[in-house]
């Protein structure tokens, strides 16, 4: 991958040595089979490097054709999509999902409890659109571990819409379960953006893989970003790992006793011969289903840079995506006050949330160096981004391990790349 000299657009050569060393310090120490660093400012790639391997096994290169699992990190994707459609009209922001979604019209709320579902009662007001999208809803997702609907989600298997056989079943199941809290009154990560792609065919009249398509993966020349691994691109295609004790999915909102301090060593989770992405699917998981590569997901977040515009495509106007950096929970509050969030892809302190991604509020309360308003997101298999508007610049991870809250591999990496700033 081509990149400019780092001192054009300021940034050190010598301080960026620094990330080409933590990076194979990540892939020695066996905290990572293989991974890849994206960073660019001022519109020009100043470093790219990736390391170790696509699969132990096979030790195939890991390289800046890796098709890497993405996770959450297609939550932005489907908000983005969300907001093309908002512009034309299809949706207000504070209309209900009820309007679009009936069966949510009478979802209860639970009133806590640890012996079943207990007493329930009315919500006070329905879930809305921006709810949905700020993971405010009430919503939940099964692996949380922290109360009885979560256990209720795990029972009926309410995951992603992609492991059920009917989407617009899977939307009703969910709105018969109760909220775990009132809509609006805290952040909880969730099914959230599930519902929100839902959302996007039935504003759009089309299937969620058709309008991802059409209106964002090919005006951003996004060729490797899809539902499915394409037989093409199957060599390139990286096997999910787990550090060897206690790394399933399961553990990410438990006790992390199990996964702060892993003495190294990596367990095969899911081979990347022997996975669901290499068929194609009829079901769609707009908040984690999309796989993609580094170079493809630069595309988006050079987009986001732009201000809603790459080359001759522009998705989204300037200031739908300055509205989107916008911190949208109530009263500019950031995710520690909104309740104690079990467990997301970033910390709560100091951090607001966007239309579809982490805000920045404050840096000194995140214990980041950073810029305010920089905004980011991550996904279960340790993948990361972040846009900086300040700095212009943004940063894309790519790994497969899994879960990504093993190590700190994303404060150290923002250490890296803003210590290599020289202007």
């Amino acid at each position: 991958m081509y990149t400019v000299d780092p001192e054009s657009v300021g940034v050190s050569s010598e301080r960026l040595s620094v990330i080409s060393e933590w990076l194979d310090h990540q892939i020695r120490s066996e905290r990572l089979a293989g991974a890849s660093v994206l960073f660019s400012r001022r519109g020009k790639n100043v470093f790219f490097k990736s390391a170790g391997v696509l699969d132990i096994e096979s030790a195939a290169e890991f390289n800046e054709h890796a098709v890497i699992r993405i996770y959450s990190m297609t939550k932005p994707i489907t908000s983005v999509a969300a907001m093309m459609l908002y512009e034309r009209g299809h949706f207000q922001l504070d209309d209900p999902i009820s309007t679009y979604i009936p069966a949510f019209k009478d979802t209860p709320v639970w009133l806590g409890g640890n012996e079943g579902f207990g007493a329930t009662e009315p919500a006070r007001s329905q879930i809305t659109v921006r709810q949905i999208m700020t993971h405010t809803s009430g919503l939940t997702y099964s692996f949380m571990h922290s109360n009885v609907v979560d256990r209720e989600y795990r029972r009926r298997n309410i995951f992603m819409p992609s492991e059920h056989s009917n989407i617009e079943k899977w939307v009703d199941e969910l709105a018969g379960i109760p909220l775990i809290c009132q809509p609006g009154a805290q952040w909880n990560y969730s099914v959230s953006t599930d519902v929100l792609g839902r959302l996007v065919e039935i504003w759009s009249g089309q299937k969620l893989s058709d309008y991802l398509l059409e209106n964002i993966f090919e005006p951003l020349g996004m060729t490797k970003t899809g539902f499915h691994v394409d037989e093409s691109d199957q060599d390139n295609f990286a096997s999910l790992y787990s550090p060897l004790s206690g790394g399933d999915l399961s553990n990410v909102a438990k006790s992390s006793e199990a996964v702060e301090k892993p003495k190294g060593g990596l367990l095969l989770q899911e081979s990347s011969t022997e996975s669901r992405y290499l068929s194609p699917t009829s079901l769609y998981s707009g908040g984690g289903g999309l796989v993609s590569t580094i170079s493809d997901y630069s595309q988006f977040c050079q987009m986001l840079l732009n201000r809603g515009k790459l080359g001759e495509a522009r998705l989204l106007s300037p200031k739908t995506v300055e509205f989107m950096r916008l911190n949208q929970l109530p009263e500019n509050r950031d995710m520690a006050a909104m309740g104690q969030p079990v467990w997301s892809e970033t910390t709560y302190e100091g951090i607001g949330f966007g239309l579809g991604f982490a805000v920045v509020l404050d840096p000194v309360k995140a214990h980041v160096i950073t810029s305010i308003g920089e905004h980011h997101w991550g996904g279960a298999a340790s993948t990361f981004f972040w846009i900086d508007p300040l700095e212009d610049l943004y940063v894309v991870f790519l790994a497969q391990l899994i879960p990504s809250s093993t190590y700190p591999i994303r404060r150290e990496l923002r250490t890296a790349i803003y210590s290599a700033l020289i202007d």
